[in-house]
């Protein structure tokens, strides 16, 4: 089965915005270790960009993280929800790769991450979560790793009829690929 990586909304103005998103550049450096991976693999990296309002497209907030390990050749898919498949080309982008496996890193695990890790799984994709390649920030109501560590145990917890979503650190993805 053929697999891609996604990375999610890391975006500067997401990321280094007041406050800061929780464990910003431990979670870039593991966003960059799987892309990292993912290269090694010869796998597609997809990078997925938010614009709204508050972060209107072209504007430096907008921008994906400059220390993102991006190459040309990568894809970036714009949208303007939660969910990375709703209005965009990610679906079709993977069908027409046949890709059937997501990896998924990147922000916010409350939101963007989130919905698209349900949605994907929804759609019948194998999705693994790297469980220490995505964050939030501090909420009103929980902090941003506690955040991390809830939505890690969920997404593991979640019934998904025949496809579970996989939660792993990468360390663990290493491992499995170092062996395979």
């Amino acid at each position: 089965m053929r697999t891609a990586l996604l990375v999610i909304d890391f975006q500067t103005g997401l990321i280094e915005s007041t406050p800061p998103a929780t464990r910003g550049a431990a979670t870039l450096a593991q966003i960059n270790a799987t892309i990292a991976l993912a290269r090694q693999r010869q796998l597609p990296v997809i990078f997925i960009q938010h614009h709204e309002a508050d972060l209107p497209q072209g504007s430096p907030e907008w921008a994906l993280h400059p220390g993102l390990a991006r190459l040309p050749a990568d894809w970036v898919i714009a949208k303007t929800s939660a969910d990375s498949f709703l209005d965009t080309t990610l679906q079709p982008t993977l069908a027409a790769e046949q890709i059937e496996v997501l990896w998924i890193t990147g922000y916010a695990s409350d939101f963007c991450v989130d919905t698209t890790v349900r949605r994907a799984a929804s759609l019948g994709y194998r999705v693994t979560v790297v469980s220490d390649a995505h964050t939030s920030k501090d909420r009103p109501h929980a902090g941003g790793a506690q955040l991390v560590a809830h939505l890690n145990w969920l997404w593991a917890n979640l019934a998904v009829a025949g496809n579970p979503i996989r939660v792993m650190p990468l360390a663990h993805l290493q491992a499995q690929s170092a062996a395979a």
